[in-house]
């Protein structure tokens, strides 16, 4: 599973943020593929599509329209989408977000350190773990 290319989708509202992922990819010369939506309204749109279901989900909490957790909510009560895994990659270490997130079903909680050696880091770890676990196809 290590080699296989993963399918990630990125729900940020945050241009720094989305180049900053896309630049983290590139100097860690990770080839899996990004999955861009700039809110939760947009994400669920692609991905009730069905076509190209991602294998991992990187979710911003602070967005408008729709919030991370109104997002997770949804997704978690799809019978379809419940079981794509969903990393909160977020700039809150509000504890409320942190247990409302897992009291829904989230995969992972990350804060956005300032630091960019350190976010590509836990980006690093972030992908390698995934990478190895046996996920489930939808």
């Amino acid at each position: 599973m290590i080699n296989e290319v993963l399918k990630i989708m990125l729900i940020e509202d945050d241009i720094i943020e989305i180049m900053k992922l896309n630049r983290a990819f590139s100097t860690l010369k990770l080839r899996h593929k990004i999955i861009e939506a700039n809110n939760g309204e947009e994400a669920l749109k692609l991905l009730l599509e069905k076509d190209n279901l991602p294998d991992l989900i990187l979710l911003d909490l602070n967005m408008p329209r729709m919030n991370g957790i109104e997002f997770l909510s949804i997704l978690k009560s799809d019978d379809n989408l419940k079981y794509i895994p969903t990393i909160i990659l977020t700039t809150s270490n509000n504890q409320k977000d942190l247990f409302e997130c897992f009291k829904i079903g989230v995969s992972g909680y990350v804060l956005k350190p300032l630091k960019y050696e350190v976010y590509m880091e836990k980006i690093k770890i972030i992908i390698s773990y995934w990478s190895i676990n046996e996920l489930i196809k939808v």
